[in-house]
């Protein structure tokens, strides 16, 4: 698998092959440092950060990635670049591109990180934007290779929620490319798009994925070796929808008896993080005070069980990203 030189913008940039194989990468990534063998392939590269949009884990996970492969970051964040405000995108890009190695972005657009990739030069990683996540994808995809045991054409993945995001869209994607069962069970209004389930189905005659799309929860979730879901507000997004919405979503909540619809009590529950399973957040306390929910998207009860791996999915982000970027800049 030759890489290099390319640019992480989406899922369906690459082939199913190719995606297997940054897994791949990753796991022995994550070997070699767990071992404490780590060769430092990345040394003397210099990669921007660019975070028009907060962030714990993608931020985090580039820098230690970065950082144990021998490389150095700049983080720039809404305040210290000109980027959109005074200068272009394309601009930023041809500037950006004559003094790093890659560039990361995390925003809203993804017109933008595709002009980064298109301007710069230089490979250019996205770490998050509304229409897609793929740096989460592949963390998610190397949790569920360790916790299940299975090939991925043998697993089946159910994702409740909100599915019209860069989530949704992009675990559609992606569990496509990797050839599981997956379902996306949300109601009629928050389902995929046409756009991003084309190209799921278009992968889907690649590998034998199976795809539903549903509103049925008991139908949707029953065998599933995989519970996933995600908030059901957007970053950017006002606070006047929280009621809708919650009210819209209440029944797609990930709880007990969601998980024991499974009827797989090795299934496992997955989330991309920051989840508002409690009231121990800002937000979740003005939840609460609003709609009387003690959680949201998911109970305490399915977080902080057993069956939840949202923390080995996390260290996952690092181990993921790092892949990326030793397999395009080196």
């Amino acid at each position: 698998m030759d890489l290099r030189g390319r640019s992480f913008l989406k899922e369906s940039d690459f082939t199913p092959a190719e995606w297997l194989g940054l897994i791949d990468l990753a796991a022995q990534l994550k070997a070699e440092t767990a071992a404490g063998q780590e060769p430092q392939r990345l040394t003397g590269k210099s990669i921007a950060l660019i975070f028009e949009k907060t962030s714990t884990r993608t931020r985090c996970a580039f820098e230690v990635a970065a950082f144990q492969q021998g490389a150095h970051t700049t983080y720039l964040d809404p305040s210290s670049s000109q980027i959109g405000h005074k200068e272009s995108v394309a601009d930023t890009a041809r500037v950006l591109g004559r003094f790093y190695d890659g560039i990361e972005f995390r925003g809203d657009l993804q017109t933008h990180v595709e002009e980064l990739a298109e301007h710069s030069g230089v490979p250019v990683f996205n770490g998050l934007t509304d229409s897609w996540h793929p740096t989460q994808m592949l963390a998610d995809a190397l949790t569920i290779r360790e916790h299940t045991g299975k090939p991925f054409n043998q697993v089946v993945h159910a994702y409740l929620g909100d599915g019209r995001f860069n989530t949704g869209r992009s675990l559609l994607v992606s569990s496509a490319m990797l050839g599981m069962d997956v379902r996306i069970v949300a109601p009629p209004a928050y389902q995929p798009d046409a756009e991003a389930v084309q190209i799921a189905q278009s992968f889907a005659a690649q590998t034998g994925a199976r795809i539903t799309i549903t509103d049925d929860v008991e139908a949707g979730v029953a065998g599933a070796d995989v519970i996933s879901t995600d908030v059901w507000v957007s970053m950017g997004e006002p606070k006047s929808v929280w009621n809708s919405r919650v009210e819209d979503l209440r029944d797609y909540q990930v709880n007990t008896r969601v998980m024991e619809l499974t009827g797989n009590p090795d299934a496992i529950f997955m989330h991309c993080l920051p989840a508002f399973h409690d009231l121990e957040t800002a937000v979740g306390r003005q939840v609460f005070e609003a709609t009387g929910m003690h959680a949201l998207e998911v109970t305490d009860e399915v977080f902080s069980s057993r069956q939840s791996v949202v923390f080995d999915q996390a260290e996952n982000r690092m181990h993921t990203i790092k892949a990326v970027m030793v397999a395009m800049l080196t």
